[in-house]
């Protein structure tokens, strides 16, 4: 084997290290003794929550001791810590521990162990002469235990990413798959998520956070990631996700005892989680009908933000008058031109909007839109004035509330004129 000269503390000897009489990597060559040794030490130090049965584990705690003895007892003969590069076997036990979802605690701590175990066989019939050779054997393996320990680590992280990417891509395939009406088993059997009889569909918006310290594009897919993870977190494995900066679609089984709903408290924790105030509408569906509720629950989405309300979870029946003034035809087109006059003048729309938005309430409406109140009053009656809707009385308040959304549903159908 090759060893890394950078690991060799300076000025230490080539000869083989003895202690209590005898080359030190002597008690390490019965591999099949010590590695019952080191297997037992850790089924008792060590209880393993992974998906691995205790057979393969064993088997492979078994294989990753013997080749771990192998490189302590030629360190220990040359004095010098392996190189990255005779590491390997070590890197593709973490790998494949990673692959088949074994904790990352539960793979250091068997590297952990089995230094443990080494280094007291090693240091057993140590004598009082020997305590040079046991600080330089306490050096070694701590030096082979920080080698071992990220070369491991680096293996397991990559190994991760790699099958949460797949996992990721897998999982966002289905779901594009079923918004589009094209959801099938063997997709659903790549991604590991068994689909659903019905769904959450979650149209969610993610605002501009406005941070002026980096740049747009960084922020926006540092939210996103923020998001990404929060999901992960509360849903996985259950829901399925298609997102963007700027928002995007969650698939959220229903029928399953395990599996979470998602609710105010849920939107909650995913804004706090991301570190953004989210928006999101729920529309109950079943699978084979995900495309259209889908279609339905961004446009309530839209609704919320033509309406300007406030940042939250809204169901159909939080949006329902809305929805159906905003189902087109002729009825919906004409209250919408009640507002014409209004196009020339943006500030008195402007007013409107904000008066409804503020309760009707003046004091609100003139600190929204940074005038005074007398100013707004003047609006309201220039406003009453082109359109003949009286904000003074609670019939105009409605007639303009009804107006405004159909004049801004029409404004951003590209079907109406």
């Amino acid at each position: 084997m090759t060893y890394s000269t950078a690991h060799r503390p300076h000025g230490r000897s080539r000869s083989v290290l003895r202690i209590g009489g005898r080359a030190a990597s002597t008690p390490l060559r019965n591999a099949d003794r010590i590695a019952e040794h080191v297997l037992r030490s850790f089924q008792t130090s060590v209880t393993p929550s992974g998906p691995l049965p205790a057979e393969q584990l064993r088997e492979d705690v078994t294989q990753l001791t013997r080749t771990c003895l192998e490189l302590v007892t030629e360190m220990l003969d040359k004095r010098e810590v392996p190189g990255p590069d005779q590491l390997g076997v070590v890197c593709e036990a973490a790998t494949q521990w990673a692959h088949d979802g074994v904790p990352l605690s539960t793979v250091l701590r068997a590297c952990h162990e089995g230094v443990r175990v080494a280094f007291g066989l090693v240091t057993a019939p140590a004598k009082a002469a020997d305590v040079d050779e046991l600080l330089i054997a306490g050096d070694l393996m701590l030096e082979m235990l920080n080698a071992i320990i990220a070369g491991a680590s680096d293996a397991y992280v990559a190994e991760q990413l790699l099958v949460a990417k797949e996992q990721h891509s897998a999982a966002e395939t289905l779901a594009s798959a079923l918004l589009s009406g094209r959801g099938s088993a063997a997709l659903s059997r790549q991604a590991g998520v068994q689909v659903a009889d019905s769904y959450q569909v979650v149209a969610l918006s993610i605002p501009d956070d406005n941070d002026v310290s980096m740049t747009a594009t960084v922020a926006a897919r540092r939210r996103l990631r923020r998001l990404r993870a929060a999901i992960a977190t509360v849903f996985s494995p259950h829901a399925l996700a298609v997102l963007s900066a700027t928002g995007g679609t969650l698939l959220v089984p229903l029928g399953e005892e395990t599996a979470p709903i998602f609710e105010a408290d849920t939107l909650a924790e995913l804004s706090e989680s991301a570190e953004v105030t989210l928006t999101a509408t729920v529309v109950i569906s079943g699978t084979e009908q995900i495309p259209e509720s889908a279609d339905q629950a961004h446009e309530l989405l839209t609704l919320i933000h033509a309406g300007q309300r406030a940042p939250g979870l809204y169901h159909m029946s939080d949006l329902d008058i809305e929805f159906q003034l905003t189902r087109g035809g002729s009825v919906t087109r004409r209250i919408a031109t009640i507002l014409d006059p209004l196009r020339s003048y943006p500030e008195l729309l402007d007013t409107v909007r904000a008066y409804l938005a503020n309760d009707m309430n003046r004091q609100r409406t003139a600190r929204r839109l940074y005038v005074h109140p007398n100013t707004v009053d003047h609006r309201l009656r220039r406003v009453a004035q082109l359109t003949t809707i009286d904000l003074a009385t609670s019939t105009g308040i409605c007639r303009a509330a009804i107006a405004l959304l159909a004049y801004d549903h029409g404004r951003n159908d590209p079907g109406q004129t």
